[in-house]
C-alpha cells in the first residue's frame, strides 16, 4: 500500500495529492431514483406492519436516497452524450 505524505496546515492534515476544492455533485441514473420510490413503497406497506423499527428505517434510508437523486438532478452538471 502507498501511503501519501501530508503536511500540516494550521493545524490541518492536507494531502498533496488531488487539491481539495469546492464541492460538486455527480450526476446519478434515472434507476437510482425509481429503486428509492419503489423501496420507499415496499416498506411502507410490506415492512413497516411487520416491524415498527425496520420500517422506519428502510423508509428512511430510501428517503434520503431520493432526496440525493433529487439533488443531482437539480445541481449536477450536463453531460454531453452522443448516441
Amino acid at each position: 500500500m502507498v501511503k501519501r505524505k501530508s503536511k500540516k496546515v494550521s493545524g490541518k492534515s492536507v494531502s498533496k495529492g488531488k487539491p481539495m476544492g469546492k464541492w460538486k455533485p455527480t450526476p446519478l441514473k434515472g434507476s437510482f431514483m425509481l429503486v428509492s420510490m419503489i423501496g420507499f413503497f415496499i416498506s411502507y406497506y410490506m415492512i413497516y406492519p411487520m416491524s415498527f423499527n425496520f420500517g422506519v428505517t428502510f423508509m428512511i434510508l430510501f428517503a434520503l436516497m431520493f432526496i440525493a437523486s433529487i439533488i443531482s438532478m437539480t445541481k449536477a452538471p450536463v453531460i454531453n452524450e452522443k448516441l
